[in-house]
């Protein structure tokens, strides 16, 4: 018996089937997909930046 993978959608919570007859997935529908990419494309996601200074050059030892 295969097991069914249970996910919820990002946008509206919804309970949503991971398979390939949920063409969406993770998302519950078009809509709530669509959602969230208008959300990412007004940069009301962002993806957090360290303050550190881990992104300067690295240096390099000889």
């Amino acid at each position: 018996m295969k097991k069914t993978t249970i996910v919820t959608c990002p946008q509206c919570k919804k309970e949503v089937t991971w398979s390939n007859e949920s063409p969406y997935r993770p998302f519950c529908s078009e809509r709530c997909k669509l959602i969230d990419l208008g959300q990412w494309a007004t940069e009301s996601y962002r993806i957090p930046q360290s303050e550190s200074s881990s992104e300067e050059e690295p240096s390099h030892h000889a």
